[in-house]
């Protein structure tokens, strides 16, 4: 598997263009479902040239529909997004193969950033939530995803989301001296660590820990919470300095875009990201607000490499982000209007209005 982020614009399209290309034609005579879609679009699977012009699903077709290319036999693993009461989830099927994919990729992104070294972690969740490993939730299903990282973890929060304050100084502890992974999604990290922290002073010392987070942002958002606030805020009442947040969804999980020391976003060789207009869906230009579409080699299991999410986002250049990766790097700006709150830890914030 090559470098995640070694191909630069040219390469990069012709690699994507190729393997995306692919994908559709396969999932168009396995998915029924996906055929009807494309045949209804007028779609020649034949005449594809660019991974641009592969018509792209609205994620929320995924609530709505069961989409596999796969037989039921072979579905290994089933993965939902999270969702408030009352709300519909998307549904996602794997097979093994599709499953072994997504953690290789995202062993490969994630090395990148942190190291190839496992390492000892601290989960700032509960462990309730890895009850049924058959049937993830996205919350779940990122916890165990980004659980490959560790040599030795713990749960820093118990069933009813307290912290575990002594467990937590015992592990910081026995592992004295040695970077400390951290994953969480971000409003919970806010909820029920951050501020628990400033509220009580632990004397928590994580200057030699590594947070990764995901998800949240509009809660913290409506908190007039931003993301230099949610960093200075974990500086002042842990040290901790090293903080990425990530960008990803069920829909294509193991693809995530994980942000560099610059704050920027970035599309690894396995994924691409293009933003369109509102209006006609036409490709908007870098610096130009869009809607944001995803895609990625990874999901072969289903029809999911082409999504429009409901999210608002800016590309902010290509092949020239100060932190030396190639390929687009971006910012995601909101949600589209009266979009439903969705996401890992969006879902469990709504019951904190």
């Amino acid at each position: 598997m090559v470098e995640p982020y070694a191909l630069d614009k040219q390469a990069k399209q012709a690699f994507l263009s190729n393997k995306l290309i692919e994908l559709t034609k396969n999932h168009y005579v396995r998915c029924v479902e996906y055929q009807k879609i494309l045949n209804t679009l007028q779609i020649d699977v034949d005449k594809l040239t660019s991974h641009y012009d592969i018509p792209f699903l609205p994620v929320r077709m995924f609530k709505e529909y069961d989409l596999l290319s796969i037989e039921k036999e072979a579905i290994f693993k089933k993965l939902t997004s999270s969702g408030t009461t009352g709300q519909q989830v998307s549904k996602i099927y794997l097979d093994k193969e599709s499953a072994a994919n997504q953690s290789k990729t995202l062993t490969k992104i994630v090395s990148s950033y942190i190291g190839t070294r496992r390492l000892p972690m601290i989960i700032l969740d509960t462990s309730t939530i890895l009850k049924d490993r058959a049937n993830f939730s996205a919350r779940g299903a990122g916890i165990l995803g980004f659980s490959i990282f560790a040599r030795d973890k713990i749960f820093a929060l118990d069933e009813d989301m307290n912290l575990d304050i002594d467990g937590l100084k015992s592990f910081l502890e026995k592992y004295r001296g040695e970077d400390i992974l951290l994953f969480g999604f971000t409003f919970m990290i806010w909820n029920h660590f951050c501020q628990l922290l400033k509220e009580d002073d632990y004397g928590i010392d994580l200057s030699k820990g590594i947070m990764i987070h995901g998800g949240g942002w509009k809660k913290l958002a409506e908190k007039a919470v931003s993301a230099e606030a949610f960093k200075k805020e974990l500086q002042e009442v842990c040290k901790i300095n090293r903080v990425h947040d990530y960008y990803g969804m069920v829909e294509q999980t193991g693809t995530v875009y994980m942000e560099c020391d610059q704050g920027h976003l970035h599309a690894s060789i396995f994924s691409d990201v293009i933003t369109r207009r509102a209006k006609d869906f036409s490709v908007a230009d870098i610096g130009e607000k869009g809607l944001i579409e995803v895609v990625s080699v990874l999901p072969t299991s289903y029809p999911g490499h082409a999504l429009l999410t409901e999210d608002e986002g800016i590309i902010l250049g290509e092949d020239d982000c100060p932190c030396g990766r190639l390929g687009k790097y971006f910012k995601i700006t909101g949600r589209i209007q009266n979009a439903e709150i969705r996401g890992c830890s969006d879902s469990y914030a709504s019951k904190f209005k």
